[in-house]
């Protein structure tokens, strides 16, 4: 049986492939490549007007890349209307060892100095891969979305792939589209180099979200 390693999973990830655990206690992961994908255009992110307040207002301390772990730990935890997840021991270590060697990123969100949301993902080219977000705190993990699409669209990135979709991403423009699209879109993303950086300031998050027609504000 092939090892599985980060540098695996980099190579599977630009066939569109990506692994998973049927449960937090399973040993074992799999791979998986749907036929159906799920993904943010950029140019459509939607930010609903009651996010939007909570933007400006600053609430939440943002930060990039300082508690990679903390937010995979979070990711893996079960919460309310989620008794488990997908993220085993296995997903850990690998995603740890991906972000050790600067492919992995995470966004944290942090409220009277405590972590309360973020996101996890892998970036290769001008790809982003969202694996999953976490929540203690309203909003925490929404406010975590929009830096990372802010940081993308600043950096220079043309897909921000979710895997799935949900109705919790579908507010915020994610659709689906086919295995054949997804893959032209992954391999044109590949041929160019974003830069993941940050955290944006206020005010380039702003001109990142709110400046261009094509975002959508309801």
């Amino acid at each position: 049986m092939t090892e599985i390693t980060a540098d695996l999973v980099l190579k599977a990830y630009a066939y569109g492939v990506f692994p998973m655990a049927k449960s937090r206690n399973e040993e074992d992961i799999f791979w998986v490549q749907p036929k159906l994908r799920g993904v943010i255009p950029l140019d459509a992110f939607h930010v609903p007007k009651s996010l939007r307040k909570v933007l400006r207002r600053g609430h939440f301390e943002v930060t990039i890349d300082q508690d990679f772990v903390g937010v995979m730990e979070g990711c893996a935890e079960a919460g309310e209307g989620r008794p488990d997840t997908w993220i085993n021991d296995r997903i850990v270590g690998l995603f740890n060892d991906l972000h050790a060697a600067g492919f992995a990123h995470s966004v944290e969100t942090w409220e009277n100095g405590k972590l309360v949301g973020g996101l996890y993902g892998l970036a290769m080219g001008s790809a982003f891969f969202g694996e999953s977000m976490f929540c203690r705190a309203t909003d925490a993990s929404k406010v975590a979305l929009c830096h990372l699409v802010g940081v993308m669209k600043y950096g220079d990135f043309t897909l921000l792939d979710t895997q799935f979709i949900t109705d919790h991403l579908a507010r915020f423009g994610a659709v689906e589209i086919t295995q054949k699209d997804y893959l032209a879109q992954l391999g044109a993303a590949l041929t160019r180099q974003g830069r993941f950086e940050g955290p944006l300031n206020q005010r380039e998050l702003e001109a990142a979200l709110f400046s261009q027609r094509s975002t959508q504000i309801s």
